[in-house]
């Protein structure tokens, strides 16, 4: 075995300047670098999420509703061993001057934080606290420095209240995420809270109660916390409920795990193709070997041991790689990141080592065996060569190996046979496809007739790529995909965002204000009326759980698909209205009959609510017997699995209401206007604490309403969607830099299949050149036939990725950005025109070494065609 292995170490020593070999090492560093770069950056995020949990939640235990808690709940949390903190959120507009801008706002208490510093910038320099602010001072986001002018010492007036900063924050001790994270935030003493006056019947607050203790005391609160969960309130537990993704980077994840596979997978084509070359290279010497009395186990130590030395060399240089690559991914996605990242562990190393074997093994193993079978006749007849095996052998140990792959990286059996099954399906039609389109591209170039030399060099390169369709018609696929995902990155970055704010009107609201109070809806109303043209209704906002579905909790009525329905975890925006709202469509059932309405109301109500549509609202009624009608979204009906006459029991403060539902509406939730999942009839809510909400448009050069209400209005909150959205964008930019990084190694993995081929295919091409030569062709016909070859590649590919981009993006704006599909000329002339030159210089690149080759050597390689 020793001596198996010391033959094989030789071996490979002079087999490194072969060219088979140098595209098996390049295929498998690209492949190692792809895997390993993934695995870096998605460890460090996991590892640092796990390092960070309870710091991101604020205790071992965080308990979250929209109302205040009992402090009969704080005694027992106490008694059982925890340490509480209280913490109540919100939205508020701040005021230094003349300026004004909406801030998130978090009031914490002297118990702040149980886990990690606040790193805030004070009067000499950076201090790493663990205390909130003092009482009668806020700690405030760096952003509004530019924002409203702020230095340290001023005072900034936060509703009601005067509180002086103390300092900026740097880094918070458990920063709030959702979607509130956007906007600067303020931190402040919990003492401070009542003077600010923004606690108000109906605001939309959220109340916290973050707890920290031993896994005993939390192992004590059980039967509390199962309680706790029926009655709506949401809970997270660091040992089951620790931090995930958000949905956003999740998805981020998926698709960069995905991208990453991809990039494997073409790399793993580029290693069948190349290890075809090293086989056949090899079999005249197994051949050999087998008459010195080598035998089939020696045979296979000795290649196997070539290729695994091989491969551990292209998994140290591709984890380089990997390594530097994920720390340019880090920093692409810094601003998306929701936590500071710990060092890279030494666990993705093992996983790239792990998936260059995997690689090698699947795609390349079966290849291997023709060398195992080889006899020692074939020394004298070399038409005694193994046959190679079966296509299906490969394609089948290949698939396997890489469904393994995807298995192992998405930890999802499912989503891995899916991609699998589908993407071979989808591989079959585009077999298809790109069989017929390949055709075409030949048959045209075949009936070039003219005399010019580019025409000439166009008919033979045309001639060319047919004696190699098969292996041609694989670059083709492979390039396509590349392009296709090229291409879709571009849409999804430009096209789609452009084409959706351009079918927004132009006096499409942009701000919302929240917040109302009933008493200042009047004068709210009055204020912006003269000065506001596109408006919305005034809607009146009730805030409540879903508590019961059919009688029985959602745990009992509802599958488990529906119980991840965010819908359920958080309280929901509740409505009355007597007609359907503007945007809304019913689709199911009928829409609140005059009966439902005016049931045990007084004439005068009875006869008016049919005028009470307008800006103000309808809202004089009594209420009705329980349980009264409403009416739900579809979409989120679907997703409960709810349907016309099912009832929901809400959760309101401490009082239940059920409804039945009697109609499903249909929403248009890119309208920019206030839009609710469920809609009362008047006469239901309006005993309970409520506050209203609107929205209108102003133009970027009008701002001084807006000052003038949040001057006048302290408490309301006012929502720029401009703002928000520009931030999103720049999220959406960020990401899709960091994919692009993904799609440049994708791009490497396809253009390492084409390097494969060229030296698949080496022999027949110089043999070819070599004739050419030997009836009189020059350097240069031989040169431009060869890079017509390869435009001729690059430009089908194009063309087909085109297709394949367009096809996408019809499907994308038809079902689920619901927008016109449209014609993207630029697709159909880029891709065809860009894959012809690119493909065409990197091919007739990578062949300079053929067209360099003397005719009589070219010709001595017959005997390997």
């Amino acid at each position: 075995m020793t001596a198996a292995l010391r033959l094989a170490l030789t071996g490979l020593k002079r087999d490194l300047r072969a060219a088979d070999v140098r595209a098996l090492f390049m295929a498998l560093v690209l492949a190692v670098a792809a895997a390993t770069m993934i695995a870096f950056f998605l460890d460090r995020l996991e590892r640092g999420l796990e390092r960070q949990a309870g710091q991101l939640l604020g205790g071992d235990l965080v308990l979250e509703q929209p109302e205040p808690f009992a402090d009969a709940l704080v005694k027992q949390l106490q008694d059982a061993g925890l340490t509480v903190s209280r913490q109540v959120e919100m939205a508020s507009m701040l005021r230094r001057g003349e300026n004004f801008q909406l801030a998130s706002l978090k009031a914490v208490d002297d118990a702040w934080p149980h886990y990690g510093r606040s790193d805030v910038a004070r009067d000499g320099g950076s201090a790493s606290l663990e205390r909130p602010p003092a009482a009668g001072s806020v700690w405030a986001d760096p952003r509004l420095k530019s924002l409203l002018g702020l230095s340290l010492g001023d005072t900034l007036q936060v509703g009601e209240a005067e509180l002086q900063v103390s300092g900026f924050i740097q880094r918070e001790a458990n920063p709030s995420g959702g979607f509130g994270s956007f906007n600067p935030r303020v931190l402040l003493n919990a003492a401070d809270l009542e003077a600010t006056g923004l606690v108000q019947p109906g605001s939309r607050i959220d109340y916290a109660l973050l707890g920290a203790g031993p896994p005993a005391a939390l192992e004590r609160l059980e039967p509390l916390l199962a309680r706790l969960r029926e009655e709506g309130v949401q809970i997270s537990d660091v040992r089951r409920d620790r931090p995930r993704l958000g949905s956003a980077l999740a998805r981020a994840e998926n698709y960069l795990g995905i991208a990453g596979l991809a990039a494997v997978l073409l790399a793993g084509v580029a290693v069948a193709m190349a290890s075809r070359r090293y086989v056949e290279r090899h079999l005249d010497t197994a051949a050999l070997l087998r008459c010195f009395g080598a035998g089939q186990r020696q045979l296979t130590l000795i290649f196997a041991g070539q290729l695994l030395a091989l491969a551990l060399a292209a998994s140290m240089l591709g984890a380089l790689a990997g390594l530097a690559g994920q720390a340019l991914l880090v920093r692409l996605l810094a601003g998306f990141l929701p936590l500071t990242l710990p060092a890279p562990g030494i666990a993705p190393l093992f996983l790239g080592t792990f998936t260059a074997l995997a690689v090698l093994v699947g795609f390349a193993g079966p290849m291997l065996l023709r060398i195992k079978r080889v006899s020692a006749l074939k020394v004298l007849r070399r038409e005694l060569d193994p046959l190679p095996p079966s296509a299906w052998l490969v394609a089948g140990v290949a698939a396997a190996v890489f469904g393994g792959l995807l298995w192992l990286y998405s930890q999802s059996l499912t989503l891995a046979l899916t991609v699998l099954l589908g993407g071979g399906a989808a591989l079959g039609v585009l077999w298809v496809g790109g069989a017929l389109l390949l055709r075409g591209v030949l048959a045209l170039a075949g009936r070039l007739t003219g005399r010019g030399l580019w025409s000439q060099a166009l008919r033979l390169g045309g001639g060319q790529l047919a004696r190699r369709r098969r292996a041609g018609l694989g670059q083709l696929l492979a390039f396509a995909v590349t392009f296709f995902a090229m291409a879709m990155m571009t849409l999804v970055r430009g096209d789609l965002l452009a084409t959706w704010q351009a079918q927004l009107p132009d006096d499409t609201p942009n701000y919302f204000a929240i917040n109302i109070q009933p008493g200042q809806r009047q004068a709210f109303a009055e204020a912006i009326a003269p000065a506001v043209e596109a408006r919305s209704a005034l809607y009146p906002m009730v805030r409540g759980r879903i508590s019961a579905v059919n009688g029985a909790p959602p745990a009992e009525a509802l599958s488990s698909e529906a119980l991840a329905d965010n819908a359920l975890r958080r309280a929901l925006n509740l409505t009355w209205r007597a007609t359907l709202p503007e945007g809304n469509r019913v689709v199911a059932g009928e829409w609140f009959a005059d009966a439902d309405i005016e049931r045990d109301a007084s004439p005068n109500e009875a006869a008016s609510h049919d005028a009470a549509e307008g800006w103000l609202g309808a809202v004089d009624a009594v209420p009705a017997e329980a349980p009264v009608p409403i009416s739900m979204e579809d979409g989120l009906a679907g997703r409960l699995g709810l349907g016309l006459g099912d009832t929901l029991t809400f959760g309101i403060g401490s009082e239940s209401l059920t409804g039945r539902i009697t109609s499903l509406r249909s929403l248009n939730w890119d309208s920019f206007t206030p839009n609710f999942y469920v809609i009362f009839p008047p006469g239901v809510l309006e005993d309970f604490a409520h506050s209203y909400i609107t929205a209108f448009y102003l133009p970027d050069d009008d701002q001084s309403l807006a000052n003038r209400l949040a001057e006048r209005f302290p408490g309301v909150s006012l929502l720029n969607v401009d703002a928000l959205l520009g931030q999103v964008r720049e999220v959406l930019f960020q990401v899709t830099r960091a994919i692009e990084l993904i799609l440049v190694l994708v791009l490497l993995a396809g253009v390492s299949v084409l390097y494969a081929a060229l030296t698949a295919s080496q022999p027949v091409r110089a043999h070819e050149s070599g004739l050419l030569r030997v009836f009189g062709a020059g350097n240069r016909l031989i040169s431009r036939m060869q890079g017509a070859e390869f435009a001729l590649l690059g430009g089908a590919s194009g063309l087909l990725g085109a297709a394949l981009a367009e096809l996408a993006a019809a499907l994308l704006y038809r079902y689920w950005l619901d927008l016109p599909v449209q014609l993207h000329v630029w697709v159909w002339l880029a891709l065809p025109l860009g894959g012809a030159l690119a493909i065409g210089v990197i091919g007739h690149a990578l062949s300079r070494g053929l067209r360099r080759a003397a005719p009589a050597a070219s010709l001595r390689l017959l005997g390997e065609v």
